[in-house]
């Protein structure tokens, strides 16, 4: 594999869906025929569910893909991406009971939905690659193909590193495109103003003095942060802290 040509083709690509279509071109170099990818800025939720995905992209896949994984949840059920969350590294899937690979311990009846979706779409084998990234974002590179999964096995044997690879390429590349912007669209829309409140409170001021550091009257420094409380679904300011902290938002510049 020519490393160069391949982090070109997707640097030169002038779309994220265009980075995905130079994804999908590379990948059926390895025989693979179908491609799923998801990031997120995050894991798991504050209640300890996995997030769904911001970004699904699906190439030679039923769309009907997108609602049963991000509206239906399924995401949240399959079992490849608890895999993928406790491992580093490539692996090889199959569905089939008997076949026993990773995702075996993770079979039970809320993934039989997950499961027959899969299977009557002859999705039933592939390989995917977790990408963990700095800060806590995550991201899944999967290539499936139809056919014998035996045979299948047999073969990503040969290319597993090259895949893998790939996928990373894929992914520092991509990064660019999808921005923190559309990475958090999904998670609760505080203005600049708000964030910046709710920071200086993270940071141990009253509602005071981030008057003065705003240049704002109290009143309206408590209506910033009442509001951010409240798009955040939090009982009280300190929970409001907690949560902007847990889903990163302090991660953007100061207004």
């Amino acid at each position: 594999m020519d490393v160069k040509d391949v982090e070109g083709r997707f640097a030169a690509a002038t779309s994220l869906d265009d980075q995905i279509d130079q994804l999908f071109l590379a990948m059926q170099n390895y025989g693979f025929d179908t491609l799923i990818y998801d990031y997120t800025p995050g894991r798991y939720d504050l209640s300890g569910q996995l997030i769904i995905p911001t970004v699904l992209e699906l190439r030679n896949v039923d769309e009907t893909m997108r609602d049963y994984w991000c509206q239906r949840g399924y995401f949240r059920h399959d079992p490849v991406q608890h895999v993928a969350l406790s491992t580093t590294g490539p692996f090889f899937w199959n569905y089939d009971p008997k076949a026993k690979t990773l995702i075996h311990a993770f079979m039970n009846e809320e993934t039989v939905p997950v499961a027959e979706f899969l299977w009557e779409r002859g999705l039933t084998a592939g390989v995917t690659v977790p990408i963990h990234l700095p800060g806590g974002d995550y991201a899944t590179v999967t290539g499936i193909r139809a056919g014998d999964p035996v045979r299948l096995e047999r073969d990503v044997q040969l290319c597993m590193g090259d895949f893998n690879l790939v996928a990373h390429l894929f992914q520092r590349t991509a990064a660019l495109r999808i921005g923190r912007e559309r990475a958090l669209s999904s998670l609760p829309r505080l203005t600049a103003r708000e964030r910046e409140c709710l920071r200086y409170s993270a940071e141990g001021y009253s509602a005071k003095e981030i008057s003065r550091l705003i240049d704002r009257a109290v009143p309206t420094v408590v209506m910033h942060l009442n509001a951010a409380t409240r798009k955040l679904g939090a009982r009280n300011r300190t929970q409001a802290v907690a949560r902007a902290a847990h889903l990163r938002m302090f991660d953007q510049p100061r207004a």
